[in-house]
């Protein structure tokens, strides 16, 4: 299943990617100052997938990427690509499978680990 990420960057900043059924990262989001509106442009996306726009660039380097924007304004950057056919599988798989995407919130947790490794060092030994 395709999944939005919500992050908090250092500066503390959040940003969210969309990432493939594969977990491949397809685009990610313009920087936020506030969690509230990462969320809210994952809704929209999610709900009104028809209101936004792809703009396909290629880059000098041959490579492809596209802009994902609403009324003007770019809210998102994909990855690059390597062939046009796959920047439109990347789009095609947005288009199929962002309805019914999950939403992960990893901008509260730093570390998917805890830093208490105690546990396994009784395995170790």
């Amino acid at each position: 299943m395709s999944t939005f990420v919500i992050s908090k960057r250092y500066n503390g900043d959040y940003k969210f990617v969309f990432a493939s059924r594969k977990g491949k990262t397809i685009f990610t989001s313009i920087v936020c100052k506030h969690k509230s509106d990462c969320e809210r442009m994952i809704l929209g996306i999610k709900e009104n997938m028809s209101l936004f726009a792809f703009t396909k660039v290629k880059k000098a380097s041959n490579k492809f990427f596209f802009r994902l924007s609403k009324d003007g304004l770019v809210l998102a950057n994909s990855r690059k690509f390597s062939t046009e056919l796959m920047l439109q599988k990347g789009i095609d798989e947005i288009i199929n499978y962002v309805h019914k995407a999950e939403i992960l919130d990893f901008s509260e947790n730093e570390f998917a680990f805890s830093e208490d490794s105690s546990a396994f060092e009784d395995d170790v030994q």
